[in-house]
C-alpha cells in the first residue's frame, strides 16, 4: 500500500518540536474526536468541486473536549507531542483521517500513538512585522494589518511586534478583539527608501560620531546597526528568537505560532545564529508560519522564511496583493488550529542522543503531512 509521508528532510537542522514533556501517563487517557477537523471552504476545482469540510465560526469558542485535551497534555509531560497538517495534493485541508491511519517513528523506530485528538485548540500568535520593507510592500502590509482579526476566535491571543534592525514589542498579548483591531490599524511602519542618503561621513551628514556617539550632539547610532547600500541591516533571526520567548510562557493546551510577515532579507550580523533560533523554537514548541511579501521568490530571498516554517513544523505562503495577503491570514490561523494532535512516549529509541529524529506517515496515499521532524530529549517545553 502507497504510503503519505512527511516532507522531505533538509540537510540543515531538521528540527522537530515534538514536545518532550515528563510524568507518567499512567491509565492513560486518549481523546477520541467527534468532529474532524474543520478547513476553509475552498474554491471549485476543474474537473469537479474540492472535497472539503466546512470552515468552522471562528468566533465560537474552542469546546469542551479541547479543554479536556489540554489538560491531559500538561498532565503528562514525558509525551512527545506533534501538531499535525495534512493536505491533499491540492493543497487542501484533509479533515477525516482516524488514529489507525497515522504511524509514527522516532529514530526510525515505529512507536504507539497513545493520544490523539482532532480537537481545535486556541492560538497563541506573535504577529511579526518587517518594519523595513520596500514602499509598495510596506503599504501593502500596513494596510491589511487589520484583517488579521477576522480569522482570530474568542479565546485566541495575541501580540503584535515589528523588527528592522532591533525589535519592537508592542503592547502584550490580547484576547480583545476591539483592542486588537485598534492596535493593528494603528501600526506603522518604517517603509525602505530606494533615495541614497547623503554619505554618513560627509559634509552632509548629522556629524562626526566617535565610538557612535555623534559629537555633534545628535543621537548615537545604535550599535546592532550595520549599513547597507545606506540602509541599515535587518536582524530577522533575532527577531524570532524574541518572539519566541514572548510565547515561551504560554500553556501546552494552547498552539503558540508567529506570523512571520517579511520580504525575508536578514543580515549578517545577527546575535543569534540559526540552529539557535530553531533550537528555540522547539523548545516552546512554536510554529512559525511565513508570509512573504514582495519580489523575493524571484531572487531567492525567501529561503529563510521557507526553513523556519518547514524545521518548526508551520507553513510558508506568498502574497503580491493585498487582497491575496488578507485571505492567507485566516488561511493561517484555520491551518493552525486545526491540525491532528498525536502524542506518545518514546520506545526503543536511542536514549543515548539528545537529537530525536520524528516521521509521520499516513496509510491513505498521496497526501502531504506537515509536522516537526525531530526534538531535543533535554528541553524540557512549556
Amino acid at each position: 500500500m502507497s504510503i503519505g509521508k512527511s516532507r522531505e528532510k533538509r540537510p540543515v537542522l531538521a528540527l522537530l518540536s515534538g514536545t518532550v514533556m515528563a510524568v507518567t501517563l499512567a491509565g492513560a487517557v486518549a481523546i477520541w474526536a467527534q468532529n474532524p477537523p474543520q478547513a476553509p471552504d475552498p474554491k471549485p476545482t476543474p474537473g469537479g468541486a474540492a472535497h472539503q469540510a466546512p470552515a468552522q465560526n471562528p468566533a465560537s469558542p474552542v469546546g469542551t473536549a479541547a479543554q479536556q485535551a489540554g489538560v491531559v497534555l500538561r498532565a503528562n509531560p514525558t509525551l512527545v507531542v506533534l501538531p499535525v497538517t495534512v493536505k491533499d495534493s491540492s493543497g487542501h485541508l484533509v479533515p477525516d483521517l482516524i488514529r489507525d491511519e497515522f504511524r509514527v517513528f522516532d529514530d526510525n523506530v515505529e512507536q504507539r500513538v497513545s493520544f490523539f485528538t482532532v480537537e481545535a485548540f486556541p492560538l497563541s500568535a506573535v504577529v511579526l512585522i518587517d518594519n523595513d520593507l520596500k514602499g509598495k510592500d510596506s503599504e501593502m502590509v500596513e494596510s491589511s494589518l487589520k484583517s488579521i482579526v477576522a480569522g482570530l476566535s474568542l479565546t485566541d491571543e495575541a501580540f503584535v511586534c515589528r523588527f528592522d534592525v532591533n525589535f519592537h514589542p508592542g503592547k502584550g498579548f490580547t484576547k480583545d478583539q476591539d483592542k486588537l483591531v485598534t492596535e493593528l490599524k494603528r501600526t506603522r511602519l518604517d517603509a525602505e527608501t530606494d533615495v541614497v542618503g547623503p554619505d554618513p561621513s560627509g559634509p552632509f551628514s548629522a556629524g562626526a560620531t566617535i565610538n557612535g556617539q555623534n559629537i555633534s550632539g545628535g543621537p548615537a547610532i545604535p550599535p546592532s546597526a550595520k549599513i547597507l547600500k545606506n540602509q541599515p541591516s535587518k536582524a530577522l533571526d533575532d527577531a524570532v528568537y524574541e518572539a519566541a520567548g514572548l510565547l515561551s510562557d504560554r500553556g501546552r493546551d494552547r498552539r503558540k505560532i508567529i506570523f512571520l510577515i517579511s520580504d525575508g532579507q536578514n543580515a549578517k550580523n545577527n546575535k543569534n545564529s540559526y540552529e539557535t533560533v530553531v533550537k528555540e523554537l522547539l523548545r516552546y514548541n512554536v510554529s512559525v508560519y511565513s508570509l512573504g511579501v514582495g519580489g523575493g521568490f524571484l531572487d531567492r530571498k525567501f529561503t529563510r522564511l521557507q526553513a523556519y516554517a518547514h524545521d518548526t513544523g508551520g507553513d510558508v505562503y506568498y502574497a503580491a496583493k493585498r487582497n491575496t495577503l488578507e485571505e492567507l491570514y485566516s488561511r493561517v490561523t484555520e491551518q493552525a488550529r486545526n491540525q491532528y494532535t498525536l502524542a506518545y512516549s518514546p520506545q526503543g529509541n536511542d536514549k543515548g542522543k539528545d537529537y530525536h529524529s520524528v516521521e509521520v506517515r499516513v496509510r491513505r496515499p498521496g497526501l502531504n503531512i506537515i509536522t516537526r521532524e525531530g526534538y531535543y530529549s533535554t528541553l524540557i517545553a512549556k
